[in-house]
């Protein structure tokens, strides 16, 4: 049963998502909060879809603050972002550069707000994204960014990519990290489970700590809902 799901909402998904996805860079012709609202209903589809094919919800932990913060979210699924999108209000993304070389799409991604991260992590690149996350902050818009730069199964707890580290100098705000374990039922591989997913939203970390400090505290936090070690 759980395969037909999963058979049946990546049909449904990816079908009803072409559109969505197309005209995207149409709607970034429109400015940045008609983009922004376009991808939004993207998100509401997805979670309807997750709900009533998959039957998985989410749980959410703790409030989403009110201000200007940095989130650094755990990354198990696709899941998480969208869904983050739409609890925390839309804040900027951090994106790798890959998925700006897209024709069209990428720039549409720049109108929406992304901020390019680059997993070679050279000066250059490191560089160019404090500037842009410097500029995100002047424009009181909160970030994003999946810290551990790709996916991992749940459970696994890879060190923080150096980008965070880059942008955590740059943007000078509270980091507000995010824990959740949708790896549990939505695997990159195998069909998908129903459940809940539980999204445990942090304390606040303040800005203008030593680094390895402030990795350090981010590491942990975002990794609370491991399974603990045999």
């Amino acid at each position: 049963m759980n395969w037909l799901r999963t058979i049946v909402f990546r049909a449904i998904f990816y079908v009803l998502s072409v559109p969505i996805v197309a005209t995207t860079p149409i709607a970034a012709l429109f400015g940045q909060r008609v983009v922004i609202a376009h991808a939004d209903r993207w998100s509401r589809m997805h979670r309807v879809l997750l709900r009533w094919i998959l039957g998985i919800t989410a749980r959410v932990e703790g409030e989403v603050p009110t201000g200007q913060y940095l989130y650094v979210a755990k990354h198990e699924a696709m899941y998480e972002t969208l869904e983050l999108q739409l609890l925390l209000g839309s804040p900027a993304m951090v994106l790798k550069r890959e998925l700006m070389r897209i024709p069209m799409w990428g720039w549409a991604a720049v109108q929406y707000g992304a901020l390019v991260v680059d997993r070679d992590a050279s000066s250059k690149a490191l560089r160019a994204l404090m500037r842009e996350g410097a500029a995100v902050r002047a424009s009181g818009r909160s970030v994003i960014v999946y810290a551990e730069g790709t996916r991992v199964p749940h459970g696994a707890s890879p060190p923080l990519r150096s980008g965070f580290a880059g942008l955590y100098k740059a943007l000078d705000l509270p980091v507000v990290p995010i824990a959740l374990d949708s790896g549990r039922l939505l695997p990159k591989k195998g069909a998908k489970r129903p459940g809940v997913v539980t999204i445990r939203i942090g304390a606040p970390i303040p800005p203008g700590l030593p680094r390895r400090e402030a990795e350090a505290r981010v590491h942990a936090a975002i990794n609370v809902l491991n399974p603990p070690a045999a």
